[in-house]
């Protein structure tokens, strides 16, 4: 900060507000700290009797607010993200598309600690929609160290996308729905509309739901059905408790499935599993599915519409805020059930 002759000020950078005021008709802020001094502004100054300013000099070295704040907007945002014009030194990352938002949270973590260097974000993993803010950006002083932006685009260069909002690919859904009490008719299925009701709205559909008997064979063969069908995705349903004739894991492993899971750190729906059989995922899904509004399900479907292939690690990850509180009423998605990863 130094000062400078008013009429040498263009170009600089105001480090206070410079105030108005004409009895009976204005008495408030004419400039705002951080306003960038243009040569039209130097009469109204001289007016307001300003023959000297308190500056910030952009250079080479130094980098204003607004510009800064841009620069790491950029360096941040991946596709399906658009940014706003920088206002009072922040810019805005919004949704372009509607989507999952997948944030490299090491890189995020690394901007971070950049001294002055702010990017404040929501949580990864959870679906956006259109105009939705994913993320601000912005730097704590009028006017940064150019090398400290220069640091934020190299971490954006070697770690991109830090965010992107990926599409849900439309997939085939095939549902294999296990029970003896179902399948002799003694009573109805409530699993399948449950699921055609959660799968529709994310953007897919199911193609054929088989409902077997408790039989590892059926099970098999059900899978194999729907997948020579074209099911690009299979949910088996019931018998994946503790109970000795709950045969759907041995099930999916007879069809070939390499499992990636079976139990996950979430409640509810602590007795999920997931497998693979080839490219194509395999979720077997607890009872709680059926009656409970958030559950496992509602993380772990977008992750893989959006094209994740999980691992063990990212079921393990779900641990933290994987603990549904039953809120009256739900909030899900604006909660933190499922956000700790």
């Amino acid at each position: 900060m130094r000062v400078i002759p008013v009429w040498e000020a263009e170009g600089t950078v105001l480090c206070h507000d410079i105030t108005e005021i004409i009895p009976g008709k204005v008495a408030g802020r004419a400039f705002k700290k951080g306003h960038v001094v243009k040569k039209e502004d130097i009469s109204k100054l001289l007016k307001l009797g300003k023959e000297h300013l308190y500056v910030w000099e952009v250079n080479q070295n130094v980098i204003h607010e607004n510009d800064a704040a841009m620069r790491i907007a950029k360096a941040v945002a991946g596709p399906g993200i658009i940014l706003t014009a920088p206002i009072e030194g922040k810019v805005e990352l919004k949704a372009q598309i509607p989507g999952m938002l997948k944030i490299n949270l090491d890189a995020l973590e690394e901007l971070n600690d950049i001294n002055e260097v702010i990017v404040a974000s929501i949580h990864s993993h959870q679906l956006v929609s259109v105009g939705e803010i994913v993320a601000g950006c912005r730097v704590v002083p009028l006017v940064i160290e150019a090398n400290k932006i220069k640091n934020v685009e190299n971490i954006g260069r070697l770690s991109f996308p830090v965010m992107e909002i990926k599409p849900l690919k439309p997939l085939k859904v095939g549902i294999v729905t296990t029970g003896s009490e179902v399948y002799h008719g003694r009573i109805q299925d409530q699993f399948g509309p449950v699921l055609d009701r959660k799968i529709t709205a994310l953007g897919s559909r199911v193609v054929r739901q088989i409902i077997v008997d408790d039989a590892i064979d059926m099970i098999d063969n059900a899978i194999k059905t729907l997948i020579q069908d074209g099911a690009e995705m299979i949910i088996t349903t019931g018998g994946m408790s503790v109970d000795p004739d709950d045969v759907t894991p041995a099930g999916i492993r007879s069809a070939g499935g390499r499992v990636v899971a079976y139990g996950a750190p979430v409640l509810p729906g602590s007795m999920f599993m997931l497998a693979y059989i080839g490219s194509i995922p395999v979720l077997g899904l607890p009872g709680c599915v059926m009656y409970r509004k958030t559950t496992i399900f509602d993380l772990v479907i977008p992750r893989i519409l959006a094209g994740d292939e999980l691992n063990r690690k990212d079921i393990v990850r779900l641990a933290h805020g994987g603990l549904c509180t039953n809120c009256d009423p739900c909030r899900y998605p604006h909660c933190a059930f499922g956000k700790g990863n």
